[in-house]
């Protein structure tokens, strides 16, 4: 999911008002609330530990700053249309 994001965002020719919706509350909220301490401590947890996935959060991060994105979560396998069809990708 979070690579999806990543290669989404990096398509975009220039700066853009972005919708994302994804089933995962681990990327959503990662992107939108947790991320800001992790850089603060430098890449790690609450618990000192190293954030997992780091590398594709921090690219993530760079491709947001690029764009103003929405985020938006639905109910994975719940018979949300377009999550169904992503799910098939």
């Amino acid at each position: 999911e979070m690579l999806a994001a990543v290669v989404a965002l990096q398509t975009l020719k220039e700066p853009c008002r972005v919708t994302l919706t994804t089933d995962s509350q681990y990327v959503r909220q990662g992107i939108t609330q947790w991320i800001h301490n992790w850089k603060k401590r430098g890449w790690k947890t609450a618990d000192k530990k190293p954030v997992k996935n780091a590398d594709l959060w921090q690219a993530l991060d760079k491709e947001t700053a690029r764009h103003q994105v929405d985020w938006h979560w639905v109910k994975g396998h719940a018979g949300h249309r377009e999550n169904e069809i992503c799910d098939e990708l």
